[in-house]
């Protein structure tokens, strides 16, 4: 017996489908590729709750390039702000890096989901200029 999904589960699914759209094309900060191209972002690492009618908690979970990573903080904060500038309706955002992927995963963490810490990051302009750069929208 198959199963056909419901309205919401179509619905919930057309948004992963959107967030995963806004990110796969971010630019890895040391090479060539996007985010999509190294495998960092995939559809199945998204997950979406219903808060209220009118807004989604996101969870992202991401793999760095390898478990050493020095990037991992700036790639997690060009998902956040990518999707803070794109997604039209009201969220909260978690981003993750998948457990046992990268030695500090913890510490990476708790520095891309503290608002306040993201916030300081973004007011350094050579920063800013990196994270702009990465997030660009790709020329066809």
């Amino acid at each position: 017996m198959s199963s056909i999904p419901n309205a919401a589960e179509a619905i919930d699914q057309e948004i992963i489908y959107q967030i995963y759209d806004t990110i796969k094309d971010i630019k890895d900060p040391e090479k060539p590729e996007t985010l999509e191209d190294l495998n960092v972002v995939f559809e199945e690492g998204i997950t979406i709750e219903k808060i209220d009618d009118e807004s989604y908690g996101i969870n992202i979970e991401f793999v760095p390039t390898v478990p050493h990573c020095s990037l991992a903080t700036l790639i997690g904060l060009c998902i956040r702000v990518k999707l803070y500038q794109c997604l039209p309706f009201k969220h909260k955002l978690r981003i993750n890096i998948k457990e046992g992927t990268h030695e500090t995963a913890a510490e990476i963490n708790k520095q891309i989901n503290d608002k306040e810490r993201v916030a300081a990051a973004m007011e350094n302009p050579n920063l800013k200029e990196l994270v702009d750069n990465c997030i660009s929208e790709p020329e066809y």
